[in-house]
């Protein structure tokens, strides 16, 4: 272990405090905790030994960097020397960042769920030194309070009954893990894909929808974009308005709250009430990537100006804030400035009154709600739920945000995690991907190529096998099914906005191992963690979609997308195997698994496919980057970039890519120029037209 001591003050009296093992981690979350009085051991074989050796039950503690409640306990309880003492006597301490090990925070938090009915971070689990756990909880302050158990009065009543009836504890260890090992590792069963999954997962939707504000139950609200997603398919194949309705209701309210930060851009993770004003202030980087994909496929299929503008703000936040020198994506900010939750985002007319000049100041006040009563704790959290209808903003509105967002960079730190997971920046590929092509941005291409080559440089073995996350140097942790599968999921989203094959291959070259490594050879779907990677207490098979979408329901969507752009046969039987396998799991609330809607609207719905056969050099420059590929495609980038028709695939060939073209998808070999001219190959619902030398756009 790396000993530097780290010198504090305490009341004017100089004290050292000594690291535990965490120091030599480069997890955020992690170091945070590097100077607990506790002794600390990250998750691993030095930490299991241990316990074994000296008998003892492990203490294990997961959260993540930017999580409140996190903090709360660390300074309850883990910055605490009576609670250290009792921890390093009695136990093994072990933290996990959720985030770098997810694998080892799914099957835990499924444990507290199973265990309590409820989960969440901070996760607090005991268990016996070969993992089994015997106690579940969140939350949990020092000492008893209001009919919870304080963590002293829990420590102590576990050491004595770890003495006195160890055999107890170590039994209801085995068979809770016996349990969740026989449910979870024989979740197979399998169903039959319809469009009744669909129009009951539309009604559960409309059964739960705030007419009012938007959004689905009660507060706290989350924005769980990839269910706008879904609903914006279907409201878009089946002529929905009230689909339609759900997602632009909700889609307006969220900008309008507090939710949405109006001075520096960005989403935070939710809402605490129901008018999406008081938010948790922490800022995901899934969440905001998934939330610009979502505006910018609601501006493009309604035409509303004001989604593209919210698209390209949180776009801007993403560059802005989270992008890091190299080209990838950091992972989260944090809700609490100094010490208190949101001071970095709440406002007061004095504190406005100081930046801005008299008129400005006044304007600014009443467009954001900035009062002297406050809507939080005091202060004013800008919004616009009482504004008029919001269009775009104007040149005096972003000069006055400009100047009150350096304000509050200067007055304030926010604490970022800058970790970049590959799972994650692979759902911000797709953002600016999508942002590429629907705005016909070159400038977000770029950050997306860039994002790209940082993975492949970085967080990639072998061309084929990820990691899960990189950090000041070092690429660590095995990749799980969700950086195969969302990743997969990126390059053929990538392939969409440039029509580069390579793409597309390697897309292909990760499924492949995708399904090497992570397929249920026994039974159907994925597990998340690898045959050849360290085996838990059971191997996890997620398919509900949560914040993110889980990686069984992407891999289901990446499988169906490549079936139809390849032709290929293998890929189809997976394909149906995996929708198959999610439609029996996701019957009896499908609304729970938006992600899995998705891909099966790509099954059931009838697909279109064109093919653009076309000469290089015609002297208009296309999507393509390199100098030598000029292509007349203009006509085709329209036509992509004003319509919305999630069921469409599109392939371009040419000269240059034919030969790598026709190995990916080998019917397009006989598709040629005719006239002379570009040409549409186009086929629709099984049946095939006539090739054509003009797409129709209506």
């Amino acid at each position: 272990m790396n000993i530097t001591a780290e010198p504090v003050t305490n009341n004017g009296l100089a004290k050292t405090r000594i690291p535990n093992r965490l120091i030599n981690e480069k997890s955020p979350y992690l170091l945070q905790h590097a100077f607990n009085p506790v002794n600390w051991y990250p998750w691993g074989e030095e930490a299991f030994a241990k316990a074994k050796a000296e008998n003892k039950p492990i203490f294990l503690s997961i959260g993540y960097s930017t999580c409140h409640w996190c903090h709360v306990m660390a300074h309850e309880c883990f910055e605490d020397e009576e609670v250290a003492s009792l921890l390093n006597e009695s136990f093994i301490p072990v933290k996990v960042d959720k985030e770098e090990r997810p694998d080892v925070d799914t099957v835990y938090m499924t444990v507290c769920q199973v265990a309590t009915g409820h989960g969440g971070w901070p996760l607090t689990i005991l268990m016996t030194p070969d993992q089994k756990p015997f106690y579940a909880a969140t939350y949990i302050p020092k000492e008893s309070r209001n009919g919870i158990i304080g963590l002293m009065d829990l420590l102590s009543q576990v050491a004595i009954q770890w003495d006195d009836n160890q055999e107890d504890l170590v039994l209801s260890g085995n068979q809770l893990a016996m349990i969740l090992k026989e449910h979870f590792e024989d979740k197979s069963s399998t169903g039959e894909l319809s469009k009744d999954l669909i129009s009951l997962a539309v009604t559960q939707f409309q059964q739960n929808f705030d007419h009012d504000y938007g959004g689905f139950g009660n507060e706290p609200k989350f924005p769980s974009p990839h269910n706008l997603m879904f609903l914006l398919r279907y409201a878009c194949l089946e002529k929905d308005e009230q689909a339609l309705f759900m997602v632009e209701n909700t889609l307006k309210h969220m900008y309008r709250g507090g939710i949405f930060d109006h001075i520096g851009y960005g989403f935070s993770r939710y809402s605490t009430d129901a008018k999406w004003l008081v938010p948790h202030f922490e800022k995901m980087l899934y969440d905001n990537a998934l939330l610009a994909t979502t505006y910018l496929e609601a501006y493009q299929y309604t035409k509303n100006p004001m989604y593209r503008m919210v698209a390209e703000q949180v776009l801007k936040y993403l560059c802005r804030e989270m992008m890091s020198p190299e080209g990838g994506f950091y992972c989260a900010q944090d809700a609490d400035s100094e010490g208190v939750e949101g001071k970095y985002y709440v406002f007061t007319p004095d504190e406005i009154n100081k930046v801005l000049e008299a008129k400005d100041a006044s304007f600014f006040c009443d467009y954001f709600g900035i009062t002297k009563e406050g809507n939080f704790e005091g202060a004013s959290i800008p919004n616009l739920i009482k504004a008029p209808e919001i269009k775009s903003s104007n040149e005096r509105l972003i000069h006055c945000c400009e100047k009150i967002y350096q304000f509050r960079q200067d007055c304030n730190n926010l604490h970022k995690d800058d970790k970049i997971l590959t799972s994650w920046n692979a759902l911000t590929i797709v953002a600016f991907a999508r942002a590429a092509k629907v705005l016909q941005n070159e400038e977000y291409l770029d950050i997306a190529r860039n994002a790209v080559e940082f993975i492949n440089r970085t967080l990639t073995k072998d061309k084929v096998d990820l990691y899960v996350r990189y950090r000041d140097g070092s690429a660590d942790y095995p990749g799980l099914l969700d950086d195969y599968a969302f990743y997969s999921m990126a390059l053929i989203e990538m392939y969409d906005s440039t029509f580069e094959p390579g793409y597309l291959r390697q897309a292909l070259d990760l499924t492949e191992k995708m399904l090497d490594k992570f397929w249920d050879d026994k039974g159907s779907g994925f597990f998340l963690n690898a045959k050849d990677a360290e085996q838990l207490i059971y191997r996890p098979k997620e398919v509900y979609d949560g914040a993110i979408p889980s990686g069984n329901s992407v891999a289901g969507y990446v499988l169906q997308r490549l079936s139809h752009i390849t032709g290929c046969t293998r890929i189809r039987e997976y394909a149906d195997k995996q929708l198959s396998f999610l439609a029996g799991q996701v019957k009896d609330y499908p609304a729970g698994h938006s992600f899995s809607l998705m891909a099966f609207i790509a099954a059931i719905y009838p697909a279109k496919e064109i093919v653009c056969v076309a000469r290089e050099d015609t002297g208009e420059t296309g999507v393509s980057q390199n100098t030598d590929a000029k292509i007349n495609i203009t006509e085709l980038k329209n036509y992509l970039a004003s319509n919305f028709q999630p069921n469409t695939i599109v392939i371009l060939k040419t000269q240059k890519n034919e030969d790598e073209l026709e190995k990916i998808a080998p019917f397009t070999k006989d598709y040629t120029m005719v006239k002379d001219k570009v040409t549409y190959y186009i086929c629709e619902n099984r049946s095939c037209q006539a090739p054509v030398n003009e797409l129709n756009t209506k």
